[in-house]
């Protein structure tokens, strides 16, 4: 059962000291959305409340195998990696049911380093709505595949023939969720302990994956709801010997795994969904077809943000379940934005450009802003997609980057992310895509070596 949210600092101070454990984990996320963080004693988290913390700035200058760019300007040798100011969010906190109860804050930062902070990021973007007299409501829905593997056995293997925790493909199995049943049931009490409510969670196309969605809310509290969910389908999997992964696509002969967002947005004023007119086609608002509009035309400049991995354009390619262009349509699942229909409550659009790999304070705030941008400017969209989207002809300009350094430039050399953004955070961001894309061109894949080894 979910604990009672937390309400404040003093709340927060109240419960922990109450709590049977001495010391509470405290951790934020970084710029590849890793969970970084430790353990604090409770007297000295009851200081941090008031007053903040030090936290090294390096997890904001060092890739997601601790390696450090060489091309920021925030933090780095030239700076000597010092501490930056943290905040505790008082209203996340969370016991995790597997350590005893034990109590989880998420944190941010501040200062400089707010600048780059992927939740600050997200807040800024949503305080923006705000003032354009909206609400944002989020809900993630993932896939991820689960091994029967170790992080030794996967090391031991180079990372080959794993053995996926179930064989062939059993979407929507209900074989595989009861003999996996101790598994499935760690996932929902999890997550239903941790305020992390789960919509549906079934087996997937394919061997081994599975199919999480959670429950909408509101914008802040989706992404923290999704973040924590991908860190703790990881934790509950090695915990049953197994392993989970959330990278786009693990492998050529395997669909890749989508980390799709739903969004809609009520008004301040009234409570009533924006997105709703049911004098108008389809019961789509000018607010509605607006959002898609600016959605539609940013897709190509925001797309790093929802693919920011080299192995995320792997998942981006034709017939394979996932976007190439920015399309629309209405419940089209071969679109980048898919509008779910149906009564004012659960009419939504679908931006099905991220996958399970991206951060889902980045991916949220690139979505949110370009259709809040389609608002503001009053963009139309383009005539909704019937049929296959892959088949229409799409002009440049709403075609999405192919490689991730295609990615990292539209975005860096767009105005619009910087405006709704940061130009601190662009910069950062686009120069730490550049350092991922630089450590890949230092490897030799087992492609090329087939390719190129006897015949070239």
């Amino acid at each position: 059962m979910t604990a009672k949210p937390v309400i404040n600092a003093a709340d927060a101070e109240s419960r922990v000291r109450a709590g049977a454990n001495e010391h509470v984990k405290v951790g934020l996320f970084d710029i590849d959305g890793l969970l970084r963080g430790k353990f604090m004693h409770r007297d000295k988290f009851s200081s941090a409340l008031s007053e903040g913390f030090g936290f090294c700035d390096v997890v904001l200058g060092w890739d997601s195998n601790d390696e450090l760019y060489d091309n920021t300007a925030l933090t780095g040798w030239d700076s000597g990696w010092p501490d930056a100011t943290v905040r505790i969010v008082p209203d996340t906190g969370r016991q995790i049911p597997f350590e005893g109860d034990r109590w989880l804050f998420l944190a941010e930062f501040t200062g400089a380093a707010e600048a780059v902070c992927p939740r600050g990021v997200l807040r800024r973007v949503l305080a923006r709505a705000d003032e354009m007299g909206y609400r944002v409501n989020a809900g993630f829905e993932y896939e991820f595949f689960v091994f029967a593997e170790t992080p030794h056995s996967i090391r031991d293997k180079n990372y080959r023939d794993l053995r996926p925790v179930t064989p062939g493909s059993t979407g929507y199995s209900m074989l595989r969720t009861g003999a996996l049943d101790a598994f499935y049931k760690d996932i929902l009490d999890t997550c239903s302990g941790m305020d992390i409510p789960l919509e549906g969670l079934h087996e997937e196309m394919g061997p081994g994956v599975v199919e999480g969605a959670i429950m909408a809310t509101d914008g802040l509290a989706a992404a923290d709801r999704a973040a924590l969910f991908k860190t703790m389908i990881k934790i509950l999997a090695q915990r049953h010997g197994l392993m989970a992964t959330f990278m786009a696509k693990w492998s050529e002969q395997q669909a890749g795994q989508s980390g799709h967002i739903h969004l809609s947005l009520t008004r301040k004023s009234n409570g009533l969904y924006a997105f709703h007119d049911p004098s108008a086609d389809g019961g789509m608002s000018e607010v509605m077809r607006h959002f898609i509009g600016g959605q539609q035309r940013l897709m190509p400049e925001m797309t790093v943000l929802a693919a920011p991995t080299v192995n995320s354009y792997s998942r981006l390619v034709p017939d394979q379940w996932a976007p190439t262009e920015a399309s629309w349509g209405i419940d089209n699942r071969t679109c980048a934005l898919r509008v779910v229909p149906g009564a004012a409550e659960s009419l939504r659009v679908e931006y099905r450009v991220p996958g399970s790999d991206a951060n889902p304070y980045l991916a949220l705030a690139g979505a949110v802003a370009s259709g809040l941008y389609g608002i503001e400017q009053e963009i139309a969209p383009t005539a909704p997609v019937t049929g296959n989207a892959r088949e229409a002809e799409w002009p440049a300009e709403l075609t999405l980057p192919r490689t991730l350094a295609a990615a990292a430039d539209s975005f860096s050399q767009s105005s619009i992310p910087r405006d709704w953004l940061g130009d601190t955070f662009v910069d950062h961001f686009a120069a730490s895509r550049d350092w991922e894309v630089r450590e890949f061109r230092k490897h030799v894949t087992d492609w090329e070596l087939a390719r190129y080894f006897e015949m070239i």
